[in-house]
């Protein structure tokens, strides 16, 4: 009883799962065959995104964002440096007349420095008053020790000289007449000895008076010896010692002589350079003080000329990373800092920036027409005036991979209604067609080097090679190759395109970006001839390039008021996940056959739509452009 009780319960549970999955079986037979019978009778290439070829006006321009500023103006800075208050301020918008004074800065900082810097002045002026007075001092005494040096020098060679030519000879005849004089006396007395002798014998004299005649003889030959002794040590000694002596006092003397002019000099050369220092050092300090007088006049900011003022932080110019306060009193400035702005003239222009990939289309003279975010409604006519030579260093400081040209495109009709700083939008005119054959730009790649769409017709995907000419980064216009109301691929098969190098699309526009008046369309026509001597498109091959890097601005329908609004023809270019699906589904029940065929036409797209679009916007194809 248990045991059938339980089997009963397994049946109960094995029903419903046995039921849902017969149903689940049922529900994919149903799917396999509508996918086979129903779907697989339409085209294989429903479900691509497609536009039909159309013809009209088009018009290839490149359209920027920008501000209203004037054509010629003036502009006054802070030339204070460092960082210093706003005391006084003319207000924004205030008509003045020239001489009129526009803004005070804060000066209590500069008027303590400027009588610092006056006793800094006054010590460096007596500082080199006594340097002047101290070179005049050294040179008088330089001069009179190199005089007495070289008196004594001369002093010591007379000595010399002396004692050579008269000091010498003189003692020496001395010397030799001193010995002539003691031979006389030795003479007679050995002469007075002999008769004192003879006498003495004779008994006429005493023995007294014969010795003293005795010692007379024997005293003047010591005086002999004596003279005679005193010569040879005049001429052996005393004459080369004295010689020596002078010889070296006249050495010595010249010596001191030198000593005494080099050390001269040197002084002289030292209280010279003591003296420029101390002459620089007053020039400094001279300078300091005017320097600093100079900027307290700059303090006070008059106006050249009449004219409105204009704030700098006001103007429309500011990047989007510039902090600065808005002028107003007490707000600190600093120095270079841009102030106020006074046009010179009633003339306007527009200051927009060109991105690099689109230099190639823009130069001078082409035409614009601007439209005024304030002024619903108006347009303005203008030409492109000037083109930077160089990037703008800021925009590269934030982003190096963005190159930006800042342009000015020169208004030719002046209203009062325009003002400094409006946002603006300028369309550059590059060329217009009034009957042109266009088609996407993501519609066209290269293949082998040629410009090639893929055309859909009778369900088939036909390559065709086509002559293109200017675009304007949406459509591009078709010169030969297509007609209107053709079908082409907007995403061809990527494997059928080569990346070359070379320049890419650029600018904007759209086929209908002059509206409806002809006034305009004259203007433009005559600009456009002016500027390019011809209203057809000029000489360029862009399409293939590799792709560039666009700057972040509206795309697709709606963009800029000259933007051009998608057709009814243009199907979207973005399939939706339910067509992705469905294509997946397609591919997966397709025979080997069907699949083989599929793949030797879109060469390994897969699925189609998600490469296609991917090679839309990494690889977009760049147009040539042909004069015609």
């Amino acid at each position: 009883m248990l045991k059938n009780n339980a089997k009963n319960n397994r049946s109960r549970l094995k029903s419903p799962k046995v039921i849902g999955a017969i149903v689940a079986v049922v529900l994919i037979c149903l799917i396999v065959v509508w996918l086979k019978v129903v779907r697989g009778s339409e085209s294989s290439t429903s479900g691509l995104a497609t536009f039909v070829v159309k013809r009209g006006t088009l018009t290839i321009s490149v359209l920027e964002s920008g501000t209203i500023q004037p054509r010629e103006q003036i502009t006054l800075r802070n030339e204070v440096e460092g960082r210093t208050s706003i005391l006084s301020l003319v207000p924004d918008g205030t008509m003045v007349k020239a001489g009129n004074l526009l803004v005070e800065l804060d000066d209590s900082t500069l008027k303590d420095a400027r009588i610092d810097q006056d006793i800094q002045v006054q010590r460096a002026e007596a500082a080199f008053i006594n340097a002047q007075e101290t070179l005049a001092v050294v040179k008088n005494q330089a001069q009179s020790d190199v005089d007495v040096a070289k008196l004594t020098l001369e002093f010591a060679q007379q000595d010399l000289q002396q004692y050579k030519e008269g000091q010498y000879p003189n003692e020496k005849t001395a010397a030799e007449n001193e010995i002539t004089l003691r031979q006389e006396e030795l003479t007679r007395a050995e002469e007075t000895l002999t008769w004192s002798q003879k006498l003495y014998e004779e008994k006429y004299i005493s023995q007294t008076e014969w010795q003293a005649d005795k010692l007379a003889v024997t005293r003047s030959n010591n005086n002999l010896v004596l003279a005679e002794n005193s010569k040879k040590l005049l001429e052996d000694f005393t004459y080369h010692r004295n010689i020596a002596q002078f010889e070296s006092d006249a050495h010595q003397a010249k010596m001191a002589l030198e000593r005494t002019e080099r050390k001269a000099k040197a002084d002289v050369v030292q209280a010279d350079a003591d003296l420029k220092a101390k002459e620089l050092e007053y020039r400094r300090q001279a300078e300091k003080l005017t320097k600093i007088v100079d900027q307290l006049g700059k303090t006070k900011i008059y106006a050249p000329m009449d004219g409105m003022v204009v704030y700098a932080t006001t103007s429309g110019q500011r990047g989007p990373f510039d902090r600065r306060e808005p002028m107003d009193i007490g707000v600190e400035v600093t120095e270079r800092q841009d102030l106020i702005n006074l046009p010179t003239a009633a003339s306007m222009k527009a200051q927009v920036n060109i991105h690099e990939t689109s230099l190639e289309k823009v130069r001078v003279g082409l035409p614009a027409v601007i439209t005024i975010d304030a002024l619903a409604g108006k347009k303005f006519l203008g030409h492109v005036g000037t083109i930077a030579p160089l990037p703008d260093a800021r925009s590269m400081w934030m982003n190096p991979d963005l190159k930006i040209y800042p342009t000015d495109i020169y208004l030719e009709d002046n209203d009062t209604a325009l003002r400094t700083g409006m946002s603006c939008k300028a369309e550059i005119i590059v060329a217009q067609y009034e009957d042109a054959v266009y088609t996407p730009v993501t519609a066209v790649i290269r293949v082998a080097g040629q410009h090639t769409v893929f055309v859909v017709k009778d369900g088939l995907l036909e390559e065709r090679k086509v002559e293109i000419g200017l675009d304007d980064n949406k459509m591009v216009r078709v010169i030969s190759g297509l007609e209107e109301g053709e079908v082409v691929l907007m995403t061809p098969p990527l494997k059928a395109a080569t990346i070359e190098p070379g320049s890419q699309i650029g600018g904007t526009g759209s086929p209908n970006a002059l509206g409806d008046s002809d006034i305009l369309k004259q203007r433009v026509n005559q600009k456009l001839k002016e500027a390019n001597g011809t209203e057809l498109d000029m000489p360029s091959d862009n399409i293939g390039g590799p792709p560039r890097q666009e700057q972040e601005q509206p795309m697709g329908p709606g963009r800029g008021e000259f933007g051009r609004e998608q057709t009814s023809g243009e199907s979207s270019q973005i399939p939706s996940p339910e067509q992705m699906e469905e294509m997946r589904k397609r591919f997966e029940n397709m025979s080997p056959e069907e699949r083989e065929k599929i793949r030797q036409r879109f060469q390994g797209t897969g699925s189609g739509q998600g490469a296609g679009q991917r090679q839309g916007a990494s690889q977009r194809p760049q147009g040539s452009e042909r004069n015609q």
